[in-house]
């Protein structure tokens, strides 16, 4: 028998899956259980479940084929722990190329829609399809619903969002779309209406952009026509001179395939270090003199640098810097070396602060406030769900 009152989200990405089930209670949503799915595909996968105050309830080791496996597992988990089925079901879908910029029910045409714009996400749409179509099977006649990371940027104003090409291929959607959404839907909603009027958001894990805020409405962000472009990433390139991916075709005698697994698989982090993507491992051997670590991290933070001050440029000054994602929300040293040439802009890092993790780290009296605020996708997915819902 289907609970009425929850709605069940699902987070995917090319390697891990969240997922949470939520209640509304007081106008509010709340958390039921909300759980991970990590290492998709990798010899050794990890499952964690927490409940709505959390608390731990499952933590397995169990290895995850494919995003349907961690699927099924993870329903399996929220079975045994006492969850019935959902009312409803939001995914979060990076991507839904030019068509699909709102969020919106996932009707046959959405989904042939979404299919065919595979190629603009070709490492976050698949996923997200098969997932479309396992919650189908698994729940049927339960409505699904698409929330778009896109949606939250078609606020970009033309300046910001054309990229300098020919009309003939802006035309086929070639643009600026920016990424990470809900992320930053879930920052602006956590500051409220009292957000300043001039504010930048960096979203720093795996996958990393900054967004330029002007009274909350993204003004200019990081990512571009994919995912892939912005700031160094974990293993992806972020912006490059697209002379390199010419010279590659032509003397490195690369094709498409080989060109995307260098881009979005082999550079970034991984590419720099000459082995991993995970900051922590990386802090703790450029701190222990490995210099190919201590440059990935050197261009990362650099990286985030230089974006702050062009979209302080962008705004016309600014009044609060937000750090979030998996790295910004846990590296201090990533925070205060982004920050260490930024005084300019007035902003000034009380180490105190920053080292034990509070949520404000700028200095007193600095003209520029500094946060670390956790970003809360699932949160959205299912504000944004229970909205659709109801219609």
């Amino acid at each position: 028998m289907s609970d009425a009152g929850t709605v069940l989200v699902i987070n995917s990405g090319s390697s891990s899956l969240k997922f949470g089930l939520y209640a509304e209670h007081a106008g509010q949503e709340t958390v039921r259980f909300k759980g991970s799915a990590t290492h998709i595909g990798a010899e050794h996968g990890r499952l964690v479940l927490k409940d709505g105050e959390g608390r731990q309830v499952r933590a397995v080791d169990v290895r995850h084929p494919s995003q349907e496996d961690a699927f099924g597992e993870a329903l399996r988990h929220l079975e045994e722990a006492g969850a019935k089925p959902p009312r409803a079901i939001g995914h979060r879908v990076v991507h839904g190329g030019p068509r699909l910029r709102q969020h919106q029910a996932l009707t046959p045409e959405v989904v042939k829609t979404l299919e065919d714009a595979t190629h603009f996400a070709p490492l976050h749409i698949p996923p997200a399809l098969t997932l479309i179509r396992a919650a189908a099977r698994r729940f049927p006649g339960v409505p699904q619903f698409a929330c778009f990371d896109t949606a939250f940027h078609t606020t970009l104003p033309p300046v910001a969002s054309t990229l300098p090409l020919p009309l003939s291929v802006r035309e086929q959607g070639v643009q600026r779309y920016g990424f990470h959404g809900l992320s930053y839907e879930s920052i602006v909603a956590r500051l409220g209406p009292g957000i300043p009027a001039r504010t930048v958001v960096a979203h720093l894990g795996s996958g990393a952009s900054l967004v330029a805020l002007d009274q909350g409405r993204s003004v200019d962000t990081s990512m571009g026509f994919t995912p892939t472009g912005g700031i160094p990433m974990g293993t992806r390139t972020g912006d490059l001179d697209p002379g390199v991916l010419l010279y590659l075709l032509r003397v490195g005698g690369m094709d498409a395939a080989a060109l995307e697994a260098v881009v979005n698989h082999d550079a970034g982090l991984r590419g720099l270090s000459e082995g991993t993507s995970d900051m922590q491992a990386l802090t703790r051997d450029a701190a222990a003199g490995h210099a190919a670590a201590a440059l990935a991290v050197d261009v990362f933070t650099r990286g985030i640098a230089k974006t702050v001050g062009a979209y302080a440029a962008v705004l016309g000054g600014l009044d609060l810097l937000v750090f979030t994602g998996g790295i910004g929300e846990n590296s201090a040293m990533v925070r205060q070396r982004a920050c260490s040439t930024l005084g300019h802009l007035g902003i000034t890092l009380d180490a105190h602060r920053n080292d034990s993790g509070a949520e404000v780290i700028s200095a007193e009296g600095a003209r520029c406030q500094v946060r670390v605020l956790p970003s809360d996708e699932e949160g959205q997915l299912a504000r944004h769900t229970r909205r659709l819902l109801r219609g």
